[in-house]
């Protein structure tokens, strides 16, 4: 037991420090090579999953996945994290972009060698492959991106004259005017259970959370763009011009009662209002997410992969379905054509299949997949996920709800998170640059 947690820890360290690798098994290697048929158990909590599993079990006779809906976030991933212990994983799994590599460090997933190794280098793009390629090996396959975009009340917007900014100062002014409008209205939201809006707003201003120097990680939650963005957002959230609201309630209750009549999220939230204010078709419009100068400029917002947990039973089957989810044609309208799933795809080439599946009818006719793909194009190149992510994103979230209150200062929760993972970093034998 001593000698296997020593290994594992040898292998996080290399991970993680971009040395060489070789730790754990390979899921896909020619030499373990298996017919791909069977059973298949496909977890996720990804709107749409599934119809996308009913879909392929059309289309595949000779293999059988069985979809089983898990929660969302952190719930999720400790759910995930004791499967791998206990043995009991599923054969595909679902694994946000940020988490990837804190699990690809624990050993609890299987490497992608061989075929899908090969899809994911000829499928994607750089600045998505970076996601999921780690330490020289793959470990998922990238299902979305998740590129930030502004939601809004067009016919609130019009009956009181109030302008779509496209700036942060007129995303400040059009948040002072709806408040004025409706003192009950808010044109945007702090979420407070969830930090990954305000990393990606952090990522759109320019900030580098994460790098790897050398075998060494860099950590910088404090750097000047991440505190433009925590005074400018932390300000707003204490001169109530902005909701904090929990992701789930009392946020959608917020926006059923006409109180949030503005918010930036991702392309994955079209399908989230469209699946849960029905009611309110017709009402809603999408426009690019503003910049600090004006110039285009965008960041990711969520995200996610797919991935085969150490131990899976059917690592063949399991691979023929994640190809299929994330690169076919067929796949891709399975996952869009209900209307509950708005995600844009990672694979390029798939991205006018979706924007055709996609109904439109829900945003007036609105084409979101144009204003997603400039959105996309515009995504500040260069960022990197950290390896202790549970962390950074526990430390964050502890504080969010303090912040309009005035019980916390948001910059001042930022510089708490840099502290809380450098010292996991330092806990998990990981080193630290200077």
């Amino acid at each position: 037991m001593f000698r296997r947690r020593l290994s594992a820890l040898s292998c996080s360290v290399a991970l993680l420090g971009a040395l060489v690798t070789g730790c754990g098994s390979s899921a896909n290697e020619p030499s373990a090579a298996r017919e791909a048929t069977g059973s298949v158990t496909f977890w996720s909590f990804v709107k749409g999953s599934d119809k996308v599993a009913d879909a392929f079990n059309r289309t595949h006779p000779g293999i059988k996945v069985t979809f089983e809906s898990v929660p969302s976030g952190q719930e999720y991933y400790s759910k995930l994290t004791n499967a791998v212990k206990a043995g009991t994983v599923p054969d595909v799994a679902v694994v946000e972009y940020p988490q990837l590599p804190e699990f690809a460090a624990q050993g609890a997933l299987e490497s992608l060698d061989g075929d899908l190794a090969a899809t994911v280098k000829s499928e994607f793009p750089e600045s998505v492959r970076q996601l999921v390629e780690l330490g020289g090996k793959t470990w998922g396959v990238p299902r979305d991106a998740a590129p930030l975009l502004m939601y809004y009340r067009k016919d609130f917007f019009d009956a009181h004259r109030i302008a779509v900014p496209t700036t942060w100062d007129a995303y400040r002014t059009m948040a002072g005017q709806v408040k004025q409008a409706d003192p009950n209205a808010r044109g945007g939201v702090l979420f407070t259970d969830n930090p990954g809006l305000l990393t990606a707003l952090a990522w759109q201003a320019g900030a580098h959370w994460f790098g790897i120097q050398g075998d060494a990680w860099q950590v910088s939650l404090t750097d000047p763009a991440s505190r433009e963005v925590a005074d400018y957002w932390g300000d707003l959230a204490k001169q109530d011009l902005v909701g904090s609201l929990s992701t789930l309630d009392p946020f959608w209750t917020s926006v059923q009662q006409n109180r949030t009549v503005a918010y930036v999220c991702a392309s994955w939230c079209a399908g989230s209002l469209q699946a849960t204010v029905a009611d309110q078709a017709g009402k809603w419009a999408v426009a690019p997410v503003p910049t600090w100068d004006g110039k285009p400029a965008s960041a990711m917002y969520g995200g996610s992969s797919f991935a085969i947990p150490k131990g899976a039973k059917n690592s063949a089957a399991a691979a023929e379905f994640i190809k299929w989810i994330t690169t076919d044609p067929e796949g891709m309208k399975a996952w869009v054509s209900s209307g509950t799933s708005s995600m844009f795809p990672a694979d390029p080439k798939l991205v006018p299949v979706a924007k055709a599946a996609y109904p439109t009818t829900y945003f007036g006719g609105q084409d979101v997949y144009a204003v997603g793909s400039a959105s996309y194009d515009a995504v500040v190149p260069g960022w990197t996920w950290g390896p202790v992510m549970g962390t950074t994103n526990t430390a964050i979230v502890d504080q969010l709800p303090k912040v309009a209150t005035g019980g916390a200062d948001l910059f001042a929760v930022l510089d708490g998170a840099q502290q809380a993972t450098v010292k996991d970093v330092q806990h998990r034998g990981m080193r630290l640059a200077p």
